[in-house]
């Protein structure tokens, strides 16, 4: 089924784009949202009337995102994560984290348009990350993960495990053997001095 796309759709395309859809897609998501309208004559003349609005907008969507895409390039993102003595993260550092660090830096950013190598960095090190902008236009971004210093405690005694019924039992009958083994051998010479006598 065609459609006129009304607004920008990132997974579809912009306004004014006409584009080839499914019934249920258009008529449950697309339609009710205003997002698309029905490819029709009368939606066309419509579309047609607003071309020059339509083309205004865009040009400066253009202009904003080589603004930004000259900010985005020079920028260098500094990330701390805990780390291991080898520099292996624990965790990763994803599309997600980078576009919470450039919402901290002022760059609205959708996680959707940051792409990584791979599934994310896992290292410390100097990465490049890339950034999906208007139209073609791509920025790319330096981030560099730094290791967090992790505190450690002191390592204090471990508390001693309680141990079950059973084995409280066994404990005080060691213990009793053990006391028994360990009476003096002088003590025992006096009680055999007395039984000879």
């Amino acid at each position: 089924m065609k459609v006129i796309l009304n607004k920008d759709l990132a997974t579809l395309g912009e306004e004014g784009d006409v584009k080839e859809v499914a019934k249920g897609y258009a008529r449950n998501y697309l339609f009710p949202r205003g997002i698309a309208l029905p490819y029709t004559p009368r939606m066309i003349k419509i579309i047609e009337g607003r071309r020059a609005e339509i083309e205004s907008r865009k040009e400066q969507k253009r202009l904003d995102a080589r603004g930004i895409k000259e900010k985005l390039d020079a920028l260098e993102l500094s990330i701390t994560m805990p780390a291991g003595a080898n520099g292996k993260l624990y965790g990763a550092v994803t599309n997600q984290t980078i576009a919470e660090e450039l919402a901290k830096s002022g760059f609205q950013i959708e996680r959707k348009r940051i792409e990584l190598a791979g599934s994310g960095f896992k290292n410390v090190g100097k990465y490049k990350a890339t950034v999906k902008l208007y139209e073609n236009q791509t920025a790319e971004i330096s981030v560099v993960i730094i290791a967090a210093e992790i505190k450690t405690e002191a390592s204090a005694p471990k508390p001693e495990r309680k141990r079950g019924r059973r084995n409280e039992s066994r404990r005080e009958e060691q213990s009793v053997q053990e006391e028994a083994s360990e009476t003096p051998k002088e003590a025992e010479a006096p009680v055999a001095e007395t039984a000879a006598e």
